[in-house]
């Protein structure tokens, strides 16, 4: 039986935590079925953007006469759109060349099964089974898919996931119909995708709001903004069957009015959700515990129930972001192996995140729901592109229906609890908030003598100073994030 140091299972965040491994000079193996680089690569996160960038232009230039620019009949080359997004995915071959080659690590393709808490085998593409393999320490980097929920008739009538578009079943150009269901990360920023391409896109959503994780101001800009770009959505309705005519019939209920409607469409993606790739690996066999939903559960520093077997990205459930993945990487490899570097525990308060849809939203902390259901009352700052000069210069003004904003949200004693954007750049935009989140900073309090109230507040509190202080780039959108704490007011709970 081979002995490693380290045994990794995936490889997108596994991949960076056995690069690291290597450069210790550690005994290791990596453990893949599928396409190395992971979701992110492969599925995900980059291939989408790739999709995203032409819908944006699209999109960017439909609106442009509202600054005078008058741009002709839009074309696009779907064949050059997708050859760039497959050359992308395609690196994934010759990164699995290169780490089959290095020293000190084997690789094996297939599913690894646990036999112990530190022994594993390899189910293989030829469905025979590696030797027994024992890692030291096993690195759980598994990944999730799509969740596909029950629907009566949708198996033999076919569908869609995001494995398989960005598999065997990318389509030759885009479709005249696409249903989505579910109004989430996944179904939004494929709606922005296709209906940019001229697809009549429909989402089907069992929630009441789009991304019912964003704050509710979000969710209701964007779905005004879907309503105006064509996009129906049709909210608090659940599928529930699927069949087969000229085209593909999804039929759909709405659990609150009872009433039953049906779309016919040239494809149907499932955007429901996502659960962990766990369910291969007979976790059974070790002592790791899962939570109620099915996924690993972890402690600060990333270990499970057994402290030889780590789990980080999807598989611990703690936001499916590849930032995040990559945070614990350096969380969990540090504790593990670098004792000269301060322990750092793992902390969540402060994960960004970023919807590429249209318009753009960038997300962090608390909703405003979320912060008034801890605190009686907290202060909201609210800035609107229209009001800094370059996004006028940009063509928003008071008044338009996609006229975006920045929206802060501080609690009674000055600390930043959460911040919201949607509009253009949005992603951009939120990383200074992150920074000053991050280090727990206060606002200084000169600048709200109209607003705020004073006994609340220790005079000696300055350490928003960065902001308060700091030159911001005139005329730049930089202004929406740097002034938008002179608009705090406060609001209060409603009992």
């Amino acid at each position: 039986m081979k002995k490693y140091d380290v045994i990794a299972i995936g490889t997108g965040v596994g991949l960076a935590f056995i690069h690291n491994a290597l450069q210790k000079g550690l005994n290791c193996a990596i453990i893949e079925k599928g396409k190395f680089g992971g979701t992110c690569l492969t599925r995900g996160c980059i291939p989408s953007k790739i999709l995203v960038q032409p819908a944006d232009l699209i999109r960017q230039s439909k609106r442009a006469a509202k600054i005078g620019v008058n741009i002709p009949e839009i074309s696009y080359n779907f064949d050059l759109i997708a050859k760039r997004m497959w050359h992308k995915i395609n690196l994934s071959i010759g990164m699995e060349e290169e780490f089959k080659n290095r020293d000190n690590l084997d690789v094996y393709k297939g599913v690894g099964e646990f036999i112990d808490n530190h022994t594993l085998r390899v189910l293989k593409e030829d469905s025979t089974y590696s030797e027994n393999i024992y890692g030291d320490l096993v690195v759980i980097a598994c990944g999730a898919r799509s969740y596909v929920p029950n629907i009566s008739g949708l198996k033999e009538t076919g569908y869609l996931t995001y494995e398989t578009f960005y598999g065997d079943k990318f389509p030759k150009k885009p479709w005249k119909n696409l249903v989505i269901i579910g109004g989430g990360v996944i179904g939004v920023e494929f709606a922005h995708i296709f209906s940019s391409l001229g697809t009549k896109v429909t989402i089907i959503e069992m929630k009441n709001r789009l991304l019912i994780n964003e704050d509710h101001e979000v969710s209701d800009f964007l779905l005004t903004q879907f309503n105006t770009n064509n996009i129906d959505v049709y909210l608090n309705c659940v599928a529930i069957e699927a069949s087969k005519s000229k085209g593909k019939i999804i039929k759909f209920k709405n659990h609150k009015t009872g009433i039953i409607n049906e779309i016919e469409c040239d494809e149907i993606l499932m955007a429901s959700g996502i659960k962990p790739n766990l369910d291969l690996l007979k976790l059974e066999n070790t002592g790791v515990e899962l939570c109620k939903y099915g996924w690993i559960k972890t402690n600060e520093f990333l270990e499970t129930a057994v402290k030889s077997i780590i789990a980080i990205g999807d598989v611990n459930g703690r936001f499916q972001f590849r930032h995040k993945a990559n945070y614990e990487n350096f969380v969990a490899f540090d504790y593990r192996f670098n004792k000269d570097k301060p322990t750092r525990p793992a902390n969540y308060d402060n994960v960004p995140w970023a919807v590429y849809t249209y318009p753009q939203i960038a997300h962090l902390g608390l909703t405003e729901k979320q912060a008034l259901d801890i605190h009686e009352k907290v202060l909201i700052g609210k800035l609107k592109y229209s009001d800094v000069a370059k996004g006028y210069a940009l063509g928003y003004e008071e008044g338009d229906s996609d006229n975006g904003f920045v929206k802060l949200i501080l609690s009674p004693e000055m600390r930043i609890l959460g911040a919201h954007i949607v509009g253009p750049y949005a992603a951009m935009l939120m990383q200074p908030y992150v920074y000053l989140k991050s280090t727990g900073m206060i606002c200084k309090i000169d600048a709200f003598k109209d607003n705020i109230n004073y006994e609340t507040i220790k005079e000696n509190e300055y350490l928003f100073n960065p902001v308060n202080e700091a030159m911001v780039i005139h005329p730049s959108l930089n202004e929406l994030t740097g002034w938008a704490y002179r608009t705090l007011k406060w609001v209060t709970r409603e009992n």
